[in-house]
């Protein structure tokens, strides 16, 4: 069997928890090298997470050719750069979420993974909820008649100390924006992935709470080349959890009350409630790397590409947009009373 050398370049949480344990336990997978931001915790590192290289830095693990593949897994304003030089080194790229910090830098990402036939993945995970693909197939089987409205809730309290790890997220410059941006872009990829094609997109960003670089809360009002609408409600500042989806249709509904557990609420007319149960992995990344891994190791492209990616980036960059333009619409209406 085929096995993918890869290096980790990050390490984070979501490194150590998820991303690491993925990669050992994958029988056609190597976690061969990582690299990190602090130089002297870097061998530390390697042994905490079973890598049997360390560097310095993520340009020396570039330069090494035993790595077919990198994982990605920095502050968002360096993703771009790193993933185009790993493809011009020759290193397929799988890479955190948000893709980048703009469009552009998403072209770039994929002009240079396709210059040096490497393969480009984004790391959307919750393209491999099976409850998601459930609920794929109950709409399109059509019980429940036609897509009207669609809402989703995603609030996380957060408000890190000056000496937080991931206190970077509350910076603009290398989060790109806040909780839209963050994690906001993966509910923006499975209301793409459910509903196809945004056509227009209507947003209200500010700070509630906080005062901060980036918003705390943002909501999206969505409709769909196919004719429904959603509604995306994020926040940093609620302290109450909610990471909900409401699909109301014609003839039905279907509601999952918390995402990450994959419990499906179905009701529908003329007929009793059932209640389905479709949980996640147990590591939620390892079906995303293991579908990564085997589109390198047969040449097909990654279930969640930077196609995907820059879709997602699309959005949220008219969602932001659309947010200044109506905040100076009506500063320019109460400068004129």
């Amino acid at each position: 069997m085929a096995t993918l050398r890869l290096g980790l370049i990050g390490s984070g949480d979501i490194v150590r928890k998820r991303v690491a344990p993925a990669l050992r336990d994958l029988a056609n997978c190597e976690l061969l090298a990582v690299s990190r931001a602090q130089p002297a915790l870097a061998e530390a590192f390697a042994q905490a997470v079973g890598a049997r290289k360390w560097y310095r830095g993520w340009e020396e693990l570039l330069l090494d050719k035993e790595i077919d593949a990198v994982y990605i897994a920095t502050p968002v304003h360096l993703h771009a750069a790193q993933a185009v030089a790993a493809a011009d080194a020759g290193k397929h790229v799988l890479c955190e979420k948000p893709m980048a910090m703009s469009v552009g830098e998403c072209d770039q990402m994929i002009a240079a993974c396709r210059a040096n036939n490497v393969k480009l993945g984004i790391a959307y995970y919750r393209r491999f909820y099976p409850a998601l693909g459930r609920i794929k197939e109950v709409l399109a089987a059509g019980e429940l008649g036609e897509v009207v409205f669609v809402q989703i809730n995603a609030f996380e309290w957060f408000d890190p100390p000056p000496d937080h790890p991931r206190r970077w997220l509350i910076k603009r410059e290398q989060a790109g924006g806040g909780p839209m941006f963050d994690f906001g872009c993966h509910r923006l990829e499975l209301l793409v992935n459910l509903f196809g094609p945004v056509r227009r997109v209507a947003s209200i960003i500010g700070n509630v709470v906080f005062d901060r670089e980036v918003e705390d809360t943002a909501a999206a009002l969505l409709q769909f080349e196919r004719g429904a609408c959603a509604a995306l409600s994020v926040t940093h500042a609620a302290f109450e959890p909610q990471d909900t989806l409401d699909v109301f249709c014609t003839k039905g509904s279907l509601h999952v009350a918390e995402l990450n557990k994959g419990e499906v609420r179905i009701t529908r007319a003329h007929a009793a409630e059932r209640v389905e149960s479709h949980p996640p992995a147990a590591n939620v990344h390892q079906p995303l790397i293991e579908d990564f891994v085997d589109a390198v190791l047969t040449g097909r492209e990654p279930k969640v590409n930077g196609e995907t990616g820059r879709m997602v980036a699309s959005i949220e960059e008219e969602i932001y947009a659309g947010a200044l333009r109506a905040e100076q619409r009506h500063d320019r209406g109460r400068d004129s009373c």
